[in-house]
Parts: C-alpha cells; sequence; structure tokens
C-alpha cells in the first residue's frame, strides 16, 4: 500500500486510495489507522470500488488538532477530504469511532453519503452504574471543594489520580489535546443523529464486542430508518477483520443493490 500525505484545514494528514470504481469512503476507529482498513479495502478494490482512507487528526501519522475536537469537526474533516478529490457523493464504512461520524456525517449531509455500513459503531451513550456515579460526583464534590479554598494544586492531583485508576487506557494513553477530544466525543449521544440517517444502512456486529456490546447494535438498528444488523458469531470489536471476505461482500451487496 502506498501512502501520501494532504494538509486539509492545514492538518498535515496521511493518506491512501487504493481501487477504482464508484468512491467509498472508509474511516477507523479510536485510536486506529489506516492500516486496519486495508485488509477490507483489498478486497472491495477488486471488486470496483475506489477505497479512500486517511488518518483522522491525532491518529497514525496524521498530525493531531491544534485543540480539542468534537465529532462534527471529524465531519467537516471527512467532508474535505471528500472535497479534495472532487467526491460530491460516496458510499461509506465507518468503524467504532468511524460510525459516530458516519451517523452525524449522513445526518447533516445527507447528499454527501449514499450507502453506509457501520461496523461495531460507537455512538450511543449508556448509562453509568451506581457506583461509578458515586465515585464521580464525590470526586467532583471534593475538588471544587478543594478550589473554594485555593488548593488548585491538590484539586489538580486528585482529577489525575482519578483519571490514572479509573479513566480507560485509550485516555490515559493520550495527549492532553486527544484526552480532551475523546471525552468531548464520549460525551455526545448521537441516537438522535441515527434517526435522522435515512440511507440503506448495514450493521456489523461481533456477539463478542466488549467495547460496543451487541445491544448498541440492536438500539441503533431501531433508531435509524433503514438498516440491518448483521451478526459475526464469536467476533469482537473488530468483526469486520475478523469476517473480511464476509463483510465485503455483504457490502458489494449493499452498494449495488436498486
Amino acid at each position: 500500500m502506498q501512502t501520501s500525505r494532504i494538509a486539509i484545514d492545514g492538518i498535515d494528514i496521511r493518506q491512501a486510495v487504493i481501487g477504482e470504481g464508484a468512491p467509498l469512503l472508509m474511516v477507523h476507529g479510536w485510536g486506529a489507522s489506516i492500516e486496519t482498513l486495508v485488509p477490507l479495502a483489498a478486497r472491495l478494490s477488486r471488486q470496483g470500488y475506489r477505497c479512500l482512507m486517511l488518518d483522522l487528526p491525532g491518529f497514525g501519522e496524521s498530525a493531531e488538532p491544534a485543540q480539542a475536537w468534537h465529532v462534527r469537526d471529524y465531519v467537516e474533516c471527512c467532508l474535505a477530504f471528500l472535497d479534495a478529490y472532487h467526491v460530491p457523493c460516496a458510499h461509506y464504512f465507518g468503524h467504532s469511532l468511524g460510525g459516530r461520524i458516519g451517523l452525524m456525517l449522513a445526518a447533516d449531509h445527507p447528499q454527501r453519503i449514499n450507502k453506509m455500513t457501520l461496523s461495531n459503531s460507537a455512538g450511543i451513550k449508556p448509562e453509568p452504574g451506581i457506583g461509578q456515579r458515586l465515585r464521580l460526583g464525590l470526586v467532583r464534590s471534593a475538588r471544587s471543594s478543594l478550589q473554594k479554598i485555593g488548593a488548585r494544586s491538590t484539586a489538580e492531583n486528585l482529577r489525575k489520580r482519578y483519571n490514572q485508576q479509573y479513566g480507560s487506557d485509550d485516555f490515559v494513553q493520550a495527549s492532553p489535546i486527544m484526552r480532551g477530544t475523546l471525552v468531548n466525543i464520549v460525551e455526545q449521544d448521537l441516537l438522535a443523529y441515527a434517526r435522522r440517517a435515512a440511507h440503506p444502512t448495514v450493521l456489523i456486529w461481533g456477539d463478542a464486542d466488549e467495547e460496543t456490546p451487541l445491544w448498541m447494535g440492536r438500539k441503533l438498528e431501531n433508531a435509524l430508518p433503514d438498516a440491518a444488523l448483521i451478526v459475526h458469531p464469536g467476533a469482537g470489536h473488530y468483526a469486520y477483520l475478523d469476517f473480511p471476505e464476509r463483510t465485503a461482500s455483504i457490502m458489494d451487496a449493499l452498494f449495488r443493490s436498486d
């Protein structure tokens, strides 16, 4: 696979294009890169698709944004990427974070998307457990009290210890800008966007996915106006990589259908 560089809104982006034919925008998940899309793109390129891929800002070999981004910023980045290739409308594939982006893109810019496949899509905000709510409430209360008495350094140390102990690996390992980006993204529930995303959509899921459990796929299927959920048995969060041939065949059937 050959990659090249492109500047999008002043951000240095790594990109790759495989194949010729109907344009297909493919967007990876959090912490991933173009490489996680290539096994699927290689198969689709042989079926007549021009697979356009990029390392999203802050991931892979692309530069970070200047400040913490929201989902909408990534949507605008993907639109600018399509514009750079003079693609007015494309099929879409998104995994995890790429699913979030796809939901908002399809809802707010329906003319830019034809048909869509989302694998293990994020976008539904789960309710925190009682223990998590109590723990977070106590920490916030303690930090507020410390800040009121001028103990800002102690309050900041408390925040850091909480994040180190209870934060996800994605959060702990991220840079300050990408930590802010992660918070912005996971705090936004996209179910309302899903209800407006009327494009024919196939949801690919794994019944062993622990990051975006299968119940999220079922909830998205019910919310999307025209969607079908296909479950790969035994697959995890990267269900499309666990079954790349089957996923490519499903996508091809969707994209070619009337």
